[in-house]
């Protein structure tokens, strides 16, 4: 049997048993994982703690050989993901990958996080996901992402040593209750198929099913995953190969497939084209892809198209000269991305420990540029868009960039060194499959890299995709029952969107499976609705719309995006793990309550804290209340709440003055009775930025509900023919929506809700100019009227 389970002893060395209890593997990680524990709703790892090791051997001791209620295929950001959350719900869970050693590895860019994608890990995180915990853990340079913008657009963003990554990552799964570990090669799925059964009649030949609008309720969408689609067989297991290439079967009653960039992978190198999901890491070494399940996707007729993606080259740091180039250090104190951490007022083990980094940036400049077009017929040709390869188009190789910005002088390009214990440097923003020789002249040209040598070339994959509309939300498949998709199979792009697919795969597998265990009818879907996280978008997304390219997430994708910030997911959506067994921590759940409690009694003290507007401009300065209009409010009152919401007035300004007032009113000998509010004090650090976003946005939060209130009512509304989709009558809508009206060209707006890549916010951009043309159209009828009756 080809079942490994990993398991760490005392010594900081890592064993792989055979369900036999034989040792077939072992390898060695460095004891720095095992550094701290910060609490969370992880179990952690702990080379002290017998009680762990004992319940996973009794686990071991217990187990059917052969027999889970969930498997996880692939040991990537989704399937770690989606393994942690089917166990969490209590199902026995098999985490089935080619190589133990490759678990959390980050193959691309070595960082978490970002515009759009910070969010996601936070969420993640407040589900009692793992890679907000292991970012903090193996994070060495921090940022947050658009801070000088709005704290809705804030993005988290974590620089990671990518040994620390992958360690800290085996160590938590490692010692997970109710999974274990399995090193093999998923081959094929096992299923029950019913003979002469045909596909639902609300779906189409490929398993797509529409609907009138891709902006769902959370309603819609629990209604979508519970239908009944007339699958056409049943998963019940996974066959899979050893080293050996013997062959062993594995049953479970629900399967996440996480295949990532391997699903028939090919990979390239100017015109040299080879089978493999990947490179291994420091190796010229080849993980070989997956083709039985393509095949296998293929016959039960599921949508399958081409996605490309690239990695750059990795450069020696040791010929880069640093000295002439841009700085940008970690920012500290450090913004953690999970919540537990920030609500104890801790730092990061690195930053606390102060090993971080530095990256640098540099830019391409015209020689650069004439390179890369001058060399353009090294590169590879695809299999898909007639051999150009449908790539990332929110991370485009370098020649994409020179190509669609020909009057551009420059790129950025930000230099990443990959961790602390070694000079490979990652150079951010310049992938590009030229063949080496050619790869390292292009890089030779930009300021600092005058002289850097190339340790590895950089290289594209182009890999085997679902249409993800084959999808419910909850990512169990329409043809086949109990298969679930999550990851770059699905269509996306990065890690973050992987894990956070992964989260909802894996919770709705084990939900599902333990429910068949015990007789059950099927639980309640674990959906997250638009309005409660980007997850919910990011999903509702892929399984409405589908996707033409990889699908990236950023935060104009969302419609109440002023309401889903980084700084409030645990209060979006902690209780709801807790709801599906998903957060189950003690430590956590207290954390939860104690935010929400000092939050709400905050926002509460500042309601009921007044004081005259005159008197609010002379302590705070006039243009707090609104400048030279002070003086006509004279004897007027606000709320702190009030003077908040007003722009350039921040949190600290307004509890400084509120703080003086009531230090005067004890000093004046008043009873604290008739102190204005129990205020005094400033806000703790792990509820200040959300008291102060949750007020300012007070306002646009309800303008924003309206907007989409009213967008929704129209959905039947035509969209004139003759309308121009251009910058001077939509001025705001980015160039790929305007390419994709203009293609597309929508009859109606519930059309133009299943455009992949059209924001709801375009959309009610749409929709606002289409009414006043109305209006004007309207005006001019009225006005050309009243003349004809004045001239008779």
């Amino acid at each position: 049997m080809a079942s490994i389970l990993v398991l760490a002893n005392r010594n900081h060395v890592t064993r792989a048993f055979s369900l036999s209890g034989h040792i077939v593997q072992q390898f060695r990680r460095p004891s720095t994982v095992y550094r701290r524990s910060v609490a969370g709703s992880l179990p952690l790892l702990s080379d002290a703690s017998p009680r762990r090791s004992g319940r996973m051997l009794s686990i071991l001791a217990s187990s059917k050989e052969n027999s889970f209620d969930v498997i996880v295929v692939g040991g990537g950001h989704a399937g770690c993901e989606a393994a942690a959350a089917a166990a969490r719900t209590g199902a026995r869970t098999a985490l089935v990958t080619q190589k133990i050693e490759t678990i959390g590895e980050l193959s691309c860019n070595p960082s978490i996080g970002g515009i759009g994608k910070g969010h996601l890990v936070r969420e993640i995180d407040a589900l009692g996901g793992l890679m907000g915990y292991v970012a903090d853990e193996a994070g060495i340079h921090f940022r947050v992402l658009n801070r000088r913008k709005g704290p809705a657009v804030r993005g988290p963003r974590a620089q990671m040593d990518r040994d620390l990554y992958k360690h800290a990552m085996q160590s938590v799964l490692s010692t997970y209750p109710n999974l274990s570990i399995v090193q093999a090669s998923v081959q094929d799925f096992l299923l029950d198929e019913r003979k002469g059964s045909q596909a639902s009649s609300s779906s189409s030949d490929t398993g797509v099913t529409r609907r009138t609008s891709a902006l769902a309720s959370q309603e819609e969408m629990i209604q979508s995953s519970t239908r009944d689609y007339d699958r056409r067989a049943h998963i019940r297991g996974v066959v899979v190969e050893r080293e050996d290439k013997s062959q062993e079967e594995i049953y479970g009653r629900a399967v996440v497939v996480t295949t990532g960039t391997f699903l028939r992978g090919v990979l390239m190198l100017g015109h040299e084209r080879y089978a493999g999901g990947r490179h291994l890491r420091d190796s010229e070494q080849v993980e070989a892809p997956s083709i039985g399940l393509a095949k296998t996707l293929e016959r039960f007729e599921f949508p399958l198209g081409r996605l490309k993606t690239g990695t750059p080259a990795r450069v020696d740091g040791r010929t880069i000269d640093w000295d002439i180039l841009v700085e940008q250090p970690s920012e500290i104190p450090a913004a953690p991305f999970s919540h537990i951490l920030q609500f104890k007022g801790q730092q990061p083990p690195n930053v606390e420990a102060g090993r971080l980094i530095t990256c640098h940036q540099t830019a391409t400049n015209e020689e650069t540029h004439r390179l890369v077009m001058e060399y353009e017929h090294t590169l590879p040709i695809y299999d898909g868009l007639d051999g150009k390869g449908n790539g990332p188009r929110y991370c485009p190789s370098i020649y994409k960039k020179v190509q669609r910005f020909p009057d551009r002088q420059g790129h950025n390009c930000f230099l990443e060194p990959e961790g602390l214990n070694t000079d490979l440097v990652y150079p951010n923003g310049m992938s590009g499959p030229f063949p080496p020789e050619i790869q390292q002249k292009i890089l030779r040209t930009m300021k600092g890299l005058g002289a850097v040598e190339i340790v590895r070339p950089g290289y594209d994959v182009e890999y085997d995709f679902v249409n993800p509309q084959s999808l419910t939300h909850t990512l169990e498949t329409k043809k086949i029952g109990g298969l679930y998709l999550a990851g770059q199979i699905c269509g996306t792009t990065g890690y973050e969107e992987a894990g956070a697919q992964g989260i909802v795969a894996g919770a709705n597998a084990g939900r599902s499976a333990i429910a068949s265990l015990a007789g059950e009818k099927p639980p309640l879907p674990f959906v997250i609705g638009r309005d409660e996280g980007y997850i919910g978008v990011l999903i509702d997304d892929l399984v409405t719309r589908g996707t033409m390219e990889p699908y990236r997430m950023f935060t104009s994708r969302a419609e109440y995006r002023i309401s889903l910030r980084a700084d409030n997911a645990d209060l979006r959506l902690t209780r709801k793990g807790i709801q599906f067994g998903l957060v189950t921590n003690e430590e956590r759940i207290s954390a939860i309550d104690e935010r929400e409690y000092l939050i709400e009694d905050r926002i509460e003290k500042l309601r009921n804290f007044e004081l005259k507007v005159t008197e609010w401009a002379a302590r705070g300065g006039q243009d707090i209340m609104g400048g030279s209009k002070t003086d006509q409010r004279v004897g007027r009152k606000k709320t702190a709440e009030e003077v908040l919401i007003m722009p350039f007035v921040t949190l600290k300004k307004v509890e400084e003055i509120i703080d003086d007032v009531q230090q005067e009113q004890v000093e004046q000998g008043l009873e604290e009775d008739a102190v204005a509010t129990s205020f005094i004090g400033m806000s703790p650090p792990s509820v200040y930025d959300t008291v102060e976003a949750t007020i300012k946005y007070l306002n646009s939060a309800e303008r924003q509900h309206k907007d989409m209130a009213s967008w929704r009512r129209a959905q039947g509304l035509r969209i004139p023919p003759d309308i121009e989709y251009n910058h001077e009558n939509l001025p705001t809508l980015r160039l790929e929506e305007l390419e994709k009206l203009n293609l597309v060209r929508p009859a109606t707006f519930a059309q133009a809700s299943q455009i992949s890549g059209l924001t709801p916010q375009a959309l009610v951009t749409l929709y606002n100019h289409v009414q006043r043309r109305h209006r004007h159209r309207d005006l001019k009828s009225a006005a050309a009227g009243a003349a004809s009756a004045n001239s008779t």
